[in-house]
């Protein structure tokens, strides 16, 4: 770059490398994101070490964002207010005769959670306290609960509302309720996949499964759950109909799942709330944490001019759109084993998009391929973040868990090839209920 004493090669190879020499060290992703931007601050001298300060707190000026601590508070008050039990007997009475029992119920209670948390460490977490214990007293094997709670809460950032989607759609200037109902579809069939696995574990182990509930038990069940089922209606419909922006949909969505605790279900009380105004607090301030530093890393590889560098090596291959796809579904996927998906976004994605633009690929259904692969990243080590707390809740080591979870991955990874070759996958809903928000 004219004017710059580091080259863009330079300048990739210190951000990088001292990066990753950070992560080996153990030190957190959000400090790693920073304290590599330090010494190019230093060097260059047209910046100085306040642009650290300066590009983070620019990342926070943003109104989308606002919508990420909603999101996590309305999953907080749902689930201390009572609605995961109620969509959990939903659950049970429609899946529990399948093999597995236990296990098709974790996967469709994550569908339900999908579409009001938006966070699949969330997730992860409630998860693995309802069913792994639960799963243990059954006979299930150790490694087979904590791959299928892990792997089952992905589905939250694919379902939408997902957090994931607002950060992407706030990059890269895409429509969200676009996003919202892309992932709709791949999320559904990435869940019926991981149904389908636990069939077959089911079958081959003899894991137990529950009588066949009566059609007045899941009439009852589902008038119970009825209201909790009614917030993605509100979240989605909301922003689809163009009735308020994400970050309106979200804070109500805040004021639903309050009504819902303390009037509806009035299992929470003001206690409750505090509990979960502080786990939203801490959850809330780690994303965002990685947002702000992760934009200051982006920020100064767009002023080395390296995603360009990168990219013409690249644009040389001459790749199709069916290669274009999976080339940019492996960095998503390498790039998540390693890092968390919000600052994922922040780098790749701006440095993928001329990529993805050059074979003619609907900025949609280039975020539905980055998004569906960064989930993988959750569940993948070293970085694995649903399987380090499925783990951790276990009380065993995450490589004792990583064949189950690599096996139940195999099917994910087919139905994000098909959403790689067949973009009406994604695109299908957004094209027949509003076809505004495509390009």
């Amino acid at each position: 770059m004219s004017g710059a004493v580091l080259s863009p090669g330079t300048a990739a190879l210190i951000l990088f490398g001292l990066f990753f020499l950070l992560l080996v060290l153990r030190v957190p992703v959000a400090f790693a994101l920073g304290l590599a931007c330090l010494p190019i601050l230093v060097i260059e001298p047209r910046l100085d070490t306040m642009t650290l300060m300066q590009e983070t707190f620019n990342a926070y000026n943003s109104f989308i964002l606002l919508a990420v601590p909603f999101f996590l508070l309305t999953a907080n008050l749902m689930n201390i207010g009572g609605t995961t039990d109620r969509l959990l007997k939903l659950s049970r009475t429609m899946v529990g005769h399948f093999p597995g029992g236990l296990a098709q119920i974790n996967v469709v209670l994550s569908v339900f959670f999908a579409g009001i948390s938006g966070s699949s460490t969330a997730d992860a977490a409630s998860q693995s306290k309802i069913f792994i214990d639960a799963q243990r007293k059954e006979g299930y094997d150790d490694s087979f609960s904590v791959a299928i709670t892990a792997v089952s809460a992905v589905l939250a950032v694919i379902i939408p509302p997902s957090i994931l989607m607002i950060v992407w759609g706030g990059i890269l200037t895409v429509s969200i309720g676009a996003l919202f109902l892309a992932g709709i579809l791949p999320g559904l069939l990435i869940a019926v996949a991981q149904m389908a696995t636990v069939h077959a574990y089911a079958k081959a182990r003899g894991y137990p499964t529950y009588p066949r509930s009566s059609w007045r038990e899941l009439v009852c069940a589902t008038w119970v759950a009825i209201p909790a089922l009614m917030t993605p209606g509100i979240i989605i419909g909301g922003k689809i109909f163009g009735w308020f922006t994400a970050t309106e949909s979200a804070c109500i969505a805040v004021l639903y799942a309050a009504v819902l605790s303390l009037v509806v279900y009035r299992e929470m009380d003001l206690g409750g709330l505090y509990t979960a105004l502080v786990d939203t607090g801490k959850l809330a301030g780690i994303a965002l944490f990685c947002v702000g530093t992760a934009s200051t890393f982006g920020w100064l590889l767009a002023y080395y001019k390296i995603p360009e560098a990168i990219l013409t090596g690249v644009s040389a291959w001459g790749m199709g759109f069916a290669a274009t796809g999976f080339f940019i579904a492996l960095v998503f996927l390498v790039v998540g084993c390693f890092l968390d998906a919000i600052p994922a976004i922040i780098i790749c994605a701006p440095i993928l998009e001329p990529l993805s633009k050059a074979v003619s690929m609907d900025p949609v259904h280039f975020a539905m391929i980055g998004i569906v692969s960064l989930a993988f990243g959750l569940v993948t080590p070293p970085y694995g973040l649903c399987l380090m707390i499925a783990c951790s809740i276990a009380g065993m080591r995450m490589r004792d868990a990583i064949k189950d979870t690599g096996i139940m991955l195999i099917p994910m990874f087919l139905v994000l090839a098909l959403v790689i070759i067949w973009p009406k996958v994604s695109l299908l809903l957004p094209s027949l209920i509003s076809p505004e928000f495509l390009r």
